[in-house]
């Protein structure tokens, strides 16, 4: 070959060697820039063996955590609770996952019971079954408050048993001497005092001085007892605030009950006639209905949802004349979730995902005493302000809302709720979920919204 063309080829880049990290083309002529190594939206969005099973134990440990509180709040109300039962119900009112409607009416009946008088009333048999269930809360409870209650009712289970156990009378003979003389030392500090003077004592143990360990031991047990105490009665005292709140919460939520009315139609606008109020369904039936849906595990993008309106007016029933009527139960929920579009993609990624907003719903509404199984419960769309479908009034940035209003016949109020309005996907597709039936006294209407999909 000449060796002025061979220079020449030498100095090309070859055809058929590629970059690793340069763009790679195709036949088409367009251009992709390569994955790079390690990059945040990888870690973000694949996990690893030992993460998956770490997020499976949790949500397993979430699961069984809520349906023992369940269980125990069903006995508190049935009245065949056990100590830790109660020690249990206690602590529904400052839990951040509760909601007033997971509230019946007669829990505000219900007597709360201090920890310390629950505790001081056990003999041993009960101390140690209570003791068991203590660790395993402590074991499955996340929340710092929870913890920390746990933690004292432990500590307190201890001392009593230490106190009691017939088996252990050089400890208890120990006490007795020195009781008095623990008593004038702890009776007047503050709890902050306390826990300083724990330390202290756990550093004067750990040394190498000659001191009287039996003395020290007991001012340390009797320390913790006395801190664990005010723990407790801190905790206890926002308990009884928290209950005495959502007492007065709770008559409010009935202000909007209203009478039945009849007809479907999912496009009408407001319009307006009167109704009167009523009282909330109470039955056997409805608790049952309630109870069965309450129980069943929520997807992880799925919450609560309680945004009821006041009823528009509509005309009077004749049948409110034979009937009272009742404002049904309810357990609905929303499904929230994150929209990947064009301005969400370029300023978020999975680390730092965008806000969530509501992709659906789920509305379980109880009619299980129906005078006429016949008549179907029905729903109708309600738009304000003479807006029609497809229409928005709303700013920039924000989402209409309506109102879906539910009917059915006697002995059922109407029921109304606030929910965003867009267009409803109305697909078979499993995965969409669509489904409006009613079966064994429950209507059951649920639905997403249609996903809107953004050219590149």
């Amino acid at each position: 070959m000449d060796p002025g063309r061979r220079e020449m080829l030498a100095k090309q880049r070859p055809w058929n060697r590629k970059s690793a990290t340069g763009p790679q083309h195709d036949a088409k002529t367009r251009v992709s820039k390569p994955s790079q190594r390690g990059a945040q939206g990888d870690s973000s969005r694949y996990l690893s063996q030992d993460q998956l099973a770490r997020k499976f134990v949790d949500e397993e440990d979430d699961f069984v955590l809520k349906q023992s509180k369940k269980k125990a709040d069903i006995r508190v109300r049935e009245g065949r609770a056990t100590p830790h039962d109660h020690l249990v119900f206690n602590l529904r009112y400052i839990d951040r996952e509760r909601h007033l409607f997971d509230d019946q009416d007669e829990d505000y009946g219900i007597e709360l019971k201090a920890p310390g008088s629950v505790i001081s009333e056990l003999d041993l048999g009960q101390l140690r079954e209570l003791q068991a269930g203590v660790e395993s809360f402590l074991a499955l409870e996340k929340e710092a408050v929870a913890r920390a209650y746990w933690s004292a009712v432990q500590v307190l289970c201890e001392d009593q048993l230490s106190r009691l156990d017939a088996s252990n009378s050089e400890e208890r003979r120990i006490l007795e001497v020195v009781a008095d003389d623990i008593d004038k030392i702890l009776k007047a500090k503050k709890y902050e005092e306390l826990e300083k003077l724990e330390k202290d004592i756990k550093s004067q143990l750990e040394s190498d001085e000659l001191i009287d360990a039996d003395f020290w031991q007991q001012m340390l047990r009797e320390t913790k007892a006395r801190r664990s105490k005010m723990t407790l009665q801190r905790i206890f005292e926002t308990i009884v605030e928290e209950q005495a709140k959502a007492a007065k919460l709770r008559p409010a939520k009935g202000a909007q009950d209203s009478k039945a009315a009849a007809a479907m139609d999912v496009d009408a606008t407001a319009e307006g006639l009167a109704s009167g109020p009523a009282d909330e369904d109470v039955s056997q039936a409805t608790r049952a209905l309630y109870d069965r849906l309450a129980s069943q595990a929520m997807l992880e993008n799925e919450e609560i949802f309680t945004a009821e309106e006041a009823v528009p007016s509509v005309a009077k029933r004749q049948w409110t004349e034979e009937y009272t009527a009742r404002k049904p139960r309810y357990f609905n929920r929303v499904q929230m979730g994150y929209e990947w579009n064009k301005y969400n993609q370029t300023h978020y990624d999975h680390s730092n995902p965008p806000p969530r907003v509501v992709q659906g719903y789920k509305f379980n509404i109880f009619y299980p005493d129906l005078i006429d199984n016949t008549k179907t419960p029905t729903f109708k769309i309600i738009r304000e302000h003479g807006r029609r479908r497809g229409e928005s009034l709303a700013a920039a940035g924000e989402a209409d809302t309506c109102l879906i209003h539910f009917i059915a016949g006697p002995p059922y109020a109407d029921i109304a709720f606030r929910i965003v309005d867009r267009e409803w996907d109305f697909s078979a597709k499993r995965d969409r979920g669509y489904k409006s039936t009613f079966e064994n006294g429950v209507l059951q209407l649920h639905f997403q919204f249609k996903k809107i999909f953004y050219r590149k």
